[in-house]
């Protein structure tokens, strides 16, 4: 490893060493800490061949956060002693490797080799500007892309106001899973057409597996927990681009969501007593810990449908667009967002979401379990028959 270093230069060391004082080991590649554990010695030594093939040279910042990585993953915390104030390098060095405290050796060889992997990927001829997440024929339902560091996770059936099929949902757990572990900074969900997202699609209610309703229930609810979870549990800051009207799960989700934009014709609406059912997407937590008690059980329990300016009023957005402007100024922001240091925005929304990871994991189940109970009550499926009655005479 003293081979990466041989490149720093001394009108550069004064920066480097105020940087690993100042931000510890910076950029590490955060979004990796939950998955640590798989990391394998194989994994661990491909990286290393990996950064010796490197075209470019990755930058003096890059070589001290591989060095610390490389020293934790197979040393543990540094235990030498402080070299002297001027021996500007190996002191770089130390304060690099010190940062990085108590930092365990599973997840700073997983934080290794993402790091390596993601300045390998960079050297990538086929690496464009904007690229598919995955493969292209992988999304059926959806239109997902990275560029300017932002994965765009797009809901993409415009003929049916994007309403969620189980196919979708899939597709979407799919989607938040690679955009968890890419390269981008941060990660927004939007709608193409008029709308958002028309909430659930309710043919997902008219077909029965072979162990009947029992079966399709369960097998519903099973797909909703990991659907929530996927956003309970994603690494980087979320943005959601409400580009028209929301109506049931994809407005209980976004109190999930780090900021949400709205265009002024957006509207909010969760109907569930209206078909006979209950919140979920941990609104029962979510909307009044936002709103209030009193505003959350409107919306949750009797079908108030808020206006853009409204949801923004009792805190389910952020902020409201005009929409002939709508898009231009929201992705002028984003654009802005996302040239900040990715793995410091990734820390900071683990430490204000840590408080409530537990109680939101909680809160799904109940929810599910609830849900799934009305699913299979009488005055559920009554009232779905009557919203497809009352369909077929419009």
């Amino acid at each position: 490893m003293a081979a990466a270093f041989k490149l720093f230069s001394p009108g550069r060391l004064v920066r480097i060493t105020r940087a690993a004082k100042a931000f510890g080991c910076p950029s590490v590649q955060l979004h990796a800490t939950g998955s640590a554990m798989g990391v394998s010695m194989e994994d661990f030594n491909n990286a290393k061949e990996k950064l010796s093939g490197l075209k470019k040279d990755p930058g003096n910042e890059a070589k001290l956060k591989i060095y610390a990585l490389f020293k934790q993953a197979t040393k543990g915390p540094c235990n030498t002693p402080k070299p002297g104030m001027l021996d500007f390098i190996n002191k770089a060095k130390w304060d690099a490797w010190k940062s990085l405290g108590s930092v365990s050796q599973e997840e700073a060889k997983q934080q290794y080799v993402d790091l390596i992997t993601s300045l390998a990927g960079a050297e990538s001829p086929e690496k464009e500007a904007a690229k598919p997440v995955g493969e292209a024929s992988s999304y059926q339902t959806l239109l997902v892309s990275t560029n300017d560091n932002i994965t765009t996770i797009t809901l993409n059936r415009p003929e049916k106001k994007n309403a969620i099929t189980v196919e979708m949902y899939n597709e979407i757990i799919k989607a938040l899973d690679q955009a968890s572990k890419d390269d981008s900074v941060i990660t927004v969900l939007t709608g193409s057409g008029d709308y958002y997202c028309s909430g659930n699609d309710l043919t997902n209610f008219t077909k029965i597996p072979e162990g009947g309703m029992e079966q399709m229930a369960k097998d519903a609810g099973e797909l909703l927990r990991q659907y929530v979870k996927a956003y309970i549990d994603f690494p980087k800051p979320l943005i959601g681009v409400i580009n028209g009207p929301a109506v049931g799960v994809s407005v209980t989700l976004l109190g999930l969501f780090d900021v949400v934009y709205a265009t002024q014709r957006a509207t909010f609406h969760t109907p569930f007593s209206q078909l006979g059912q209950s919140p979920e997407g941990c609104s029962s937590y979510t909307f009044p810990k936002m709103m209030g008690a009193a505003k959350a059980s409107e919306m949750l329990l009797f079908n108030k449908k808020l206006t853009a300016t409204q949801a923004c009023e009792q805190g389910l957005v952020t902020e409201v667009f005009p929409d002939g402007s709508f898009q231009t100024e929201v992705w002028t922001r984003l654009k802005a967002y996302a040239k900040l240091p990715r793995n410091s925005l990734a820390l900071s929304k683990q430490l204000i979401r840590a408080a409530d990871r537990e109680r939101l994991h909680s809160v799904n189940d109940q929810e599910v379990e609830r849900l799934v109970e009305r699913w299979l009550s009488d005055e559920c499926m009554q009232a779905i028959m009557s919203f497809f009655t009352a369909k077929a005479k419009l």
